[in-house]
């Protein structure tokens, strides 16, 4: 390649609420070296900890570039962090400080964005034109992948699929709306759904309704999908609504976009034989003109936790590799 060759080694972090995890991926997507971290609260701290993270792996690999998956609207230039709920930073040009920090180039990057490049590149979605992600976990995130490109949208924020309206003055969402699709298909939309069945004929699952009388706080979603693969009939009863949802919103999705291929991501995802095969029938019941149309393939994602910080690592060499290429060779001297 021109200008200084390919790049063998990147490092993709995925930068959440909660935990900093960061690996050294190769051109393969394969992972060869992992760190992790709890997140600072504040956005000095946060840089501190990015900083020395990355070169601790610096310490042990030659790295080329980084490349930050975060849960949060990332600027069309792919530097500046916008906004992000869990995070301390807003309007903040995070590429910059790091890169300055670090000497090495870093590129930002929405996470569900980050998570569609690692599948398309070696994973579920590899072979697909038109593609959308849907991460299913305590909300929605969403990534639209248009003729093989990500499509960011005019200023960087685009898809907000789980923000989509599907229940006129339904349930209050985090966003400040009511009735968005993540509030009836997600994570937090199963405890939600079971304690609403349940708070309307109780004796009908003993088992999740001691767990929710004993602790409601602590009823989670993996919960509810753990009685379902039990037989618990209020969790299987979640399921089957969870899998009509599902199904609906994919098909507003299709309406939208249509794709060849959904690819359904997240930590929901991982009980999907509860619920995809309901959902593949709701989707094409559901969607516009099904009898004259070919329907999107459904599947669900395959490189797991790690989807984010393969796609991170390999959209930050791609970044790098492109402006390699754009470096003009000087000739040669005779």
């Amino acid at each position: 390649m021109r200008g200084g060759g390919s790049v063998s080694l990147t490092v993709g972090i995925d930068l959440g609420g909660t935990n900093i995890r960061a690996s050294v991926v190769d051109s393969a997507g394969e992972v060869l070296d992992t760190v992790t971290a709890p997140t600072p609260q504040s956005a000095r701290a946060l840089e501190d900890c990015l900083a020395r993270t990355v070169r601790e792996l610096c310490g042990r690999h030659a790295i080329g570039a980084v490349g930050l998956a975060v849960a949060g609207f990332v600027d069309e230039d792919r530097a500046t962090v916008r906004f992000a709920p869990h995070l301390p930073w807003e309007d903040a040009p995070v590429a910059q400080r790091l890169t300055d920090r670090l000497g090495l180039p870093v590129i930002l990057e929405h996470d569900a964005n980050a998570a569609m490049w690692a599948e398309y590149r070696f994973g579920a979605a590899a072979g697909g034109r038109n593609v959308v992600l849907v991460a299913i976990g305590t909300g929605i995130g969403a990534a639209l992948l248009a003729n093989g490109q990500l499509y960011r949208g005019s200023f960087g924020v685009a898809p907000e699929l789980g923000h989509l309206q599907v229940v006129p003055q339904g349930r209050p969402c985090a966003c400040g709306k009511r009735g968005c699709w993540e509030r009836y298909c997600s994570g937090t939309a199963l405890v939600d759904t079971a304690l609403e069945m349940l708070a309307t004929d109780p004796q009908r699952s003993t088992v999740l309704a001691r767990e929710a009388g004993r602790d409601p706080g602590s009823f989670t979603g993996r919960r509810v999908a753990g009685a379902a693969q039990d037989g618990d009939l209020v969790a299987l009863d979640v399921m089957a609504d969870f899998a009509r949802w599902l199904g609906l919103g994919l098909a507003f999705v299709s309406d939208l976009f249509d794709p060849d291929l959904i690819v359904v991501a997240g930590g929901v995802s991982t009980s999907a034989p509860l619920f995809l095969d309901d959902a593949r029938e709701h989707y094409a019941a559901s969607i516009t003109g099904a009898r004259h149309r070919r329907l999107a393939r459904i599947r669900t994602a395959q490189l797991g936790e790690a989807a984010g910080m393969i796609g991170a690592a390999e959209l930050a060499r791609a970044a790098l590799e492109a402006q390699r290429d754009a470096v003009p060779v000087a000739p040669a001297r005779r």
